[in-house]
């Protein structure tokens, strides 16, 4: 009787230990921007790291998602009543919602994805921007090189020399993928014509769509989209005109296989990953801002996927070395048009 009862005891004991572990895990959500899951862009790719830090066992995850801006703040703060310890928002457009939701809830800490904040920073808050101008000039040599010197190894390419960009809005992290887009095809086609329209929205596939077919009624042959969900629609016009499209922020290759050359990749997912680490470690830090660039392994192109036999070693070796160029800080990439003398 005595060995059945300390068995029965050592076993009880393992079972609580067991949920002890598990109740020990951190909660941590996050609310999408306006256009929820399933954009192909960053809400799917923060999403994606908060499923990789539950798939690894630091945390247990959930996601709500907004149909408007006025659910920001209502989110942001419901995940904090719910028992989060770290809210993530996703989108620039939040970056005010977040701040007063952080002001609320001083026990939860809030990251804001594509924000930086000025001082001072409340304590409970962590900005995460990204140095997207360093993608942008990756995916910019790719497009500089492969619309006039290398036109002739796909029917999509003209002999125009005249490459596009699609913005969603104008603001700091789009402005930043431009500014490196043009200086990266400028580095190595000087000649090249970049030319650009702003939708005025995330959220409008129309619209992008409609932007994208001006621009190629303009000559260019290769565009990149930097417009969240209204970004799909470049995508969409690439598919009914025959032209390349670049995809932003994740691989969006899948959106149309034979007309997504590459992407330009911004580390939503990994940055995401990063701060859940470190809040299961004990480590995560508020009222600070984290930049993400090439240099800490957040930024990059996408594979060329099935278009890698038409795109020549020299494009290539000149997106490997311009990588190694940025990341000893050899090349520093310019964060604006001003820096390029481009008036708006």
């Amino acid at each position: 009787m005595k060995r059945i009862f300390i068995t029965a005891l050592v076993l009880s004991l393992v079972f609580a230990l067991g949920a002890g572990a598990q109740s020990a895990k951190p909660f941590v959500a996050m609310t999408t921007d306006a256009n929820g899951l399933g954009d192909g862009s960053f809400n799917d790719g923060v999403w994606a790291g908060l499923k990789k830090a539950e798939a690894e066992g630091l945390a247990r995850v959930k996601v709500v998602e907004a149909h408007a801006m006025t659910d920001y703040i209502p989110n942001l703060s419901g995940l904090a009543e719910d028992g989060a310890q770290l809210v993530f928002g996703v989108g620039f457009l939040m970056v005010e919602q977040i701040q007063e939701a952080a002001k609320m809830n001083p026990k939860t800490f809030y990251a804001g994805i594509d924000h930086f904040y000025d001082d001072p920073i409340p304590p409970n808050l962590i900005g995460i921007s990204y140095k997207e101008q360093e993608a942008g000039y990756l995916a910019g040599i790719v497009a500089g090189y492969m619309t006039n010197k290398y036109s002739k190894n796909s029917k999509l390419l003209n002999d125009k020399n005249v490459i596009g960009a699609v913005l969603g809005m104008d603001i700091p992290p789009v402005e930043r993928y431009l500014a490196g887009y043009i200086a990266g095809a400028k580095s190595v086609n000087p000649k090249v014509d970049v030319r650009y329209i702003v939708a005025g929205t995330f959220s409008d596939r129309a619209k992008g769509k409609e932007a994208a077919l001006a621009l190629a009624d303009q000559g260019a042959d290769i565009i990149l989209q930097i417009a969240g969900l209204t970004g799909m629609g470049v995508i969409d016009a690439a598919r009914e005109r025959k032209f390349f499209a670049l995809g932003a922020d994740v691989d969006q290759n899948s959106a149309a296989p034979d007309y997504v050359l590459t992407s330009a990749l911004k580390g939503t997912t990994m940055s995401a990953y990063i701060t859940i680490k470190d809040l299961a470690a004990g480590k995560l830090k508020g009222g600070v801002n984290r930049v993400f660039g090439l240099a800490e392994g957040a930024i990059d192109i996408a594979p060329f996927h099935q278009f890698d036999s038409i795109v020549p070693a020299e494009v290539k070796n000149a997106v490997a070395k311009a990588k190694a160029d940025i990341a000893s800080g050899k090349v520093k990439v310019p964060a604006s048009l001003a820096e390029l003398g481009i008036k708006k």
